[in-house]
This record gives structure tokens, C-alpha cells and sequence, in this order.
């Protein structure tokens, strides 16, 4: 029975480590982040990959950073077949890299070298990619800049947000790894350097990039708020009121009316012009100490002064 230690941290991962239990594998450990504080009240919250570890009675190391730590030389001294790496979230140094037997791969949620980092998920959302997919590399020091083993798109659809495409991506993950791995094994399995030249990074969303930016179509601002839900979220300014945006519809109309101004407005619509003449219903808003409202019930409230030609959305 293969051995293999698993590396990983969110939701996205937890299927490809259950894949490798299900499939016989011998999980001889998983590395997971730290618990972090999660929410309002800061409960301390472990990683959705501590949890199922725990549940299927695995070992859990949680180093608050890989190298040079006893957890580290931990891994080496088991020896694993395999290392395998899922939205770990840290940099894995050579000698750790060197322990696997066989091999040491990442299941990467993009089709290298298109988006290396962090974030290729959202970035692939928010800029209206009509596709992902899963690369399955080879581990070297450099972020996600493996030679790719296997890799297979899958398409963006266009009411896809980032939790969406996170959980088809963990089942095609899932499956493309356990093919993988036994012609690792039987060393049969052959990869292809990345292009250098097509290298796209996706780091980490900034808070800064959160906010909605009315001056672009339609179709891009509704790819931004996708792209962030669930998290971390999209904002705008609305009625001079932050407010996070989750779920908007591009429309197949034009207006000459200026980026952020009211086209129109009933009991059960509002719709605001965006970028180059297109608009852009709103459907579900949250304003600052609100819970999220469809937006009927916020025309019946704290919108319900809201004129037709107003400008209410500022990029400032």
C-alpha cells in the first residue's frame, strides 16, 4: 500500500484527501495550518482538512510555518511514497521535498502556467475566463513552477462563483490525482515543462481590490462579485452607505446614463449603469449591519428614496 503525507487547508482539499483514503492509500499524516480565530466572536476554528483528518482518525501536524520545524523533520522520517500538497498555503523547502520516495506533487486549481499563486480560482472568475481546471505537478521550491504532469479544463459557467467552481474543481482533482499516482509509481508518467512566457500570477485578493468599480461593463463587475463570494466578499458605496454586493445580473440593455446612476427602479428592480452604456441589476445586497436582503426588501426600506437618474454608486 502506497504511503503518502497529505498537505492541505481549506474545503478544496478535503475531497482529494478523502479520495486517498477511500482508494487504500496509507495517509501516514496530514498538514493542515494552524486553528485560526473565524467570525465575529473569534472562535478558534480548525481547518476544514483538521476536521476530516480527525474524523477518519489521521495524524495532525499543523506547523505555523513548514521549514526548519520539527514537524518537518517529522515528514522526513516517515518516509512517504508520496508528498501531495492541495491549497496548503506554504512554500515547501528541497529537503522536505527530497523526503518523498516517489514523488512530491500539487493538485493546483488552474491550467498552468496561467494563474500561479494563491488565487487562481477568483482571478479566473473575475476576469471572465470561459474556463479552469486542474494542473497536477511536480513540487519544486518555486511557486507552483513544476514541470505538469496532467492537466484538464473544465468550463466557467456563467452563474459559477468561486465556491462553485472550488467544489467541481476538489472532484476533478480528486480523480485526476488517483490517476496519477499509479503511473508515478510504475514510472510511466511523463510531464511537460511550463512556458516561462505564459506565466500569469493570482495573489492573494488585497482588501483593497474588494471594492466594485462601476466604470467597468457590466459583465465584469457581476464576474467581480462571483468571483469574491463567498469570500471574502464585493463592496460598493451605495447611497453613501458601504454595502457588500452577492448577487448581481448584467443585463442585455443600454443606457447613456453616467456609471453608478439609477436606470431604473420598481417595488422589485433596480438597476445601475456601468461601464461603456451597459447596466447591471442588483439582486442581493447587505448594507453595513444588515443581514443580506433581496433587493425588494432594501427598495422597501432604507431605499425607498432612491430616484430614477440618481447617481448612487461613486468610484471615488
Amino acid at each position: 500500500m502506497p504511503s503518502v503525507v497529505f498537505m492541505g487547508t481549506p474545503q478544496f482539499s478535503v475531497p482529494i484527501l478523502k479520495g486517498l483514503v477511500t482508494a487504500d492509500y496509507d495517509v501516514l499524516a496530514v498538514v493542515t495550518q494552524p486553528d485560526r480565530p473565524v467570525g465575529r466572536k473569534r472562535v478558534l476554528t480548525a481547518s476544514p482538512v483538521k476536521q476530516a483528518a480527525e474524523e477518519l482518525a489521521i495524524p495532525v501536524l499543523q506547523p505555523e510555518k513548514i521549514s526548519g520545524s520539527p514537524e518537518m523533520q517529522k515528514i522526513i522520517d516517515l518516509q512517504p511514497d508520496f508528498i501531495v500538497t492541495a491549497a496548503f498555503g506554504q512554500f515547501l523547502p528541497d529537503a522536505l521535498l527530497a523526503a518523498a520516495k516517489v514523488a512530491a506533487v500539487n493538485v493546483h486549481g488552474s491550467l498552468l502556467p496561467k494563474y500561479r499563486g494563491g488565487a487562481p480560482v477568483q482571478y479566473a472568475i473575475m476576469n471572465g475566463d470561459q474556463e479552469t481546471g486542474i494542473s497536477i505537478m511536480y513540487m519544486v521550491k518555486q511557486m507552483d513552477a513544476g514541470d505538469v504532469i496532467a492537466q484538464r479544463a473544465i468550463p466557467i459557467q456563467a452563474t459559477d462563483d468561486t465556491a462553485s467552481m472550488f467544489d467541481k474543481l476538489s472532484i476533478l482533482g480528486r480523480d485526476m490525482l488517483l490517476d496519477v499516482l499509479p503511473a508515478l509509481s510504475a514510472g510511466t508518467a511523463k510531464a511537460v515543462p511550463q512556458d516561462p512566457a505564459k506565466v500569469v500570477f493570482s495573489p492573494t485578493i488585497k482588501r483593497s481590490e474588494e471594492r466594485l468599480d462601476f466604470n467597468q461593463p457590466a459583465a465584469l463587475v457581476d464576474a467581480k462579485v462571483r468571483a469574491l463570494r463567498p469570500d471574502p466578499s464585493a463592496y460598493t458605496d451605495l447611497n453613501g452607505k458601504r454595502t457588500k454586493v452577492w448577487q448581481t445580473t448584467p443585463l442585455d440593455e443600454t443606457t447613456t446614463q453616467a456609471p453608478g446612476t439609477v436606470v431604473a427602479k420598481t417595488k422589485k428592480q433596480l438597476t445601475i449603469a456601468a461601464g461603456q452604456g451597459t447596466v447591471l441589476q442588483l439582486d442581493v445586497i447587505q448594507p453595513a449591519g444588515k443581514p443580506k436582503q433581496k433587493i425588494n426588501d432594501y427598495l422597501n426600506g432604507a431605499g425607498q428614496n432612491i430616484q430614477v437618474g440618481e447617481q448612487v454608486i461613486t468610484n471615488d
